[in-house]
């Protein structure tokens, strides 16, 4: 089967992570994926939610889209007086993705927002923001240990994201919108890079899948997981 880029079943779109796009916070990024593009800032503030053991730190996420960041536009979550329950859902699979990289007794007392905002939506928003996200994450660290105020790193592991589906019967890596859009089965796979599952979502969109499928869609999302963990480590490899 071909697919609508050329792409080999198998294959991620072209992808680039662009550090240091933002002057003022701790940590950000620009990724790009195919035609996706997510802006992604982390911000380090010194308290903690209630919540919180103390001593601990903590690490949360903020989603959202610009208006015209896909074919039509769509209104901002502050013109509704009330987050959107998709944006809800992904911010808060972000946010317990990038913790679960996160020693965060060695964080100490303060939080991490990392903010992601999309800016172009061609499917792969949800990933793209995880995977940027740990990239501006680990930059925050880095200037946190760069001023003394951590003496060691809280970063435990590498993690990414990537998607995979099945789009008329065959299994393929990191759909684009259009074959999303046509998706019968549609899983996000985030994993680190022991090959450890940190979660994975899972959907029959247009019908019920085989656990034999669902192992296909994980095993191509590895694959993808692998080549973007890579990535991360040719931009990282001073910072952790």
């Amino acid at each position: 089967m071909e697919r609508l880029d050329e792409r080999k079943l198998d294959q991620l779109r072209p992808v680039s992570i662009t550090p240091y796009v933002n002057p003022f916070a701790e940590g950000s990024c620009l990724i790009r994926i195919g035609r996706t593009e997510v802006y992604v800032t982390a911000s380090v503030e010194e308290k903690i939610p209630p919540h919180v053991p103390e001593g601990e730190g903590w690490v949360t996420a903020e989603y959202s889209m610009l208006p015209r960041a896909n074919g039509t536009r769509s209104k901002r979550d502050v013109s509704k007086l009330k987050l959107a329950g998709r944006s809800a859902e992904i911010q808060h699979l972000i946010g317990r993705s990038l913790r679960a990289a996160v020693d965060l007794k060695l964080l100490g007392p303060r939080q991490i927002t990392v903010d992601c905002d999309v800016l172009v939506a061609d499917g792969g928003t949800r990933t793209a923001a995880i995977t940027g996200g740990f990239v501006a994450l680990v930059l925050a660290c880095n200037k946190l240990r760069q001023e003394s105020v951590i003496t060691e790193s809280p970063i435990l592991n590498y993690m990414a994201a990537t998607s995979a589906g099945i789009v008329d019967g065959q299994p393929m890596l990191d759909l684009a919108y259009e074959e999303d859009s046509r998706a019968e089965v549609d899983l996000n796979c985030v994993m680190n890079d022991d090959g450890q599952l940190i979660e994975i979502q899972g959907t029959g969109e247009g019908r019920p899948f085989t656990i034999e499928e669902q192992q296909e869609l994980i095993r191509l999302c590895s694959g993808g997981i692998a080549r973007l963990i890579n990535l991360q480590r040719q931009i990282l490899w001073r910072s952790i």
